[in-house]
């Protein structure tokens, strides 16, 4: 089973909104519809078996909204798996915890450039402690500001899986978006997933190499940001600037299937 573990849809009713704050902040075109049946449509179209749908809370007020949406997806399209969202200024977030579970739901992504908050807040370390037993995180880290200005980075997530190194997370974008010389420093062959996602146009080609060759392709799970990108254009552009074989793109395509169901 081929997945793709790095993906954002909408409501209908929202989808274009959220596509133009994503294309604002990034200053990008985002090239696909952002709904799940457009996903699901074009993942199939690359042979992608099944797509992670990543909610995330910009507020404490949004985390009921938003996990009751990914509860929906969870329960109502079999290719998806959702996840849902915190935010340290949520006092009830064991309750999103326990409704995650009961609906099935077991990821977390957190995006704290978007979610307003920085990814060192010890806040987040009671959720990590309580989550770590049953969930997977998917977090975020980089963009364009120096590492310690910035709400997220490599070595913020790299204390982090110091401080919980039973802790089941994805740096997302090979560790640092637009931060790739960082997280070849502090993630880079550690014991965390990273995904592919957002990379491929803007990474370096010596970090890239040097990234690939310190950690291991079997921790690797490939993500395209949709509705960013789609999914075969990914796909292509993994494979022509890692150059890997077929063969080793089916690998790290597959690789989000242990991750998921064991």
């Amino acid at each position: 089973m081929f997945v793709d573990f790095h993906t954002h849809v909408f409501h209908p009713r929202i989808a274009e909104k959220a596509k133009m704050k994503l294309a604002e902040h990034y200053r990008l075109f985002c090239r696909c519809k952002g709904t799940p049946e457009d996903l699901l449509l074009r993942a199939g179209r690359a042979g992608i078996d099944h797509c992670v749908a990543l909610c995330a809370a910009t507020s404490a007020l949004q985390v009921r909204p938003c996990n009751a949406y990914a509860c929906y997806l969870q329960n109502n399209y079999p290719r998806i798996t959702a996840f849902g969202s915190l935010h340290p200024d949520c006092a009830d977030w064991k309750k999103e915890l326990d409704k995650l579970r009961a609906s099935g739901v077991r990821g977390i992504k957190l995006h704290p450039d978007f979610q307003h908050f920085r990814l060192d807040d010890k806040r987040l370390f009671p959720m990590f402690e309580e989550a770590q037993k049953d969930f997977i995180f998917l977090i975020h880290i980089g963009d364009s500001l120096p590492p310690e200005e910035n709400p997220s980075c490599p070595y913020k997530m790299a204390a982090i899986l110091d401080a919980f190194p039973r802790l089941n997370v994805i740096a997302a974008h090979l560790g640092g978006f637009r931060q790739w010389k960082y997280a070849l420093d502090a993630l880079a062959g550690r014991d965390v997933w990273m995904d592919t996602s957002s990379c491929m146009k803007e990474i370096p080609g010596d970090v890239l190499r040097a990234i690939l060759k310190k950690h291991p392709r079997e921790r690797l799970v490939f993500g395209t940001d949709y509705p960013i990108m789609d999914p075969q254009d990914e796909i292509d552009a993994l494979q022509r600037r890692t150059r890997f074989s077929d063969a080793e793109v089916d690998e790290i395509l597959g690789n989000g299937t242990h991750l998921l169901f064991g």
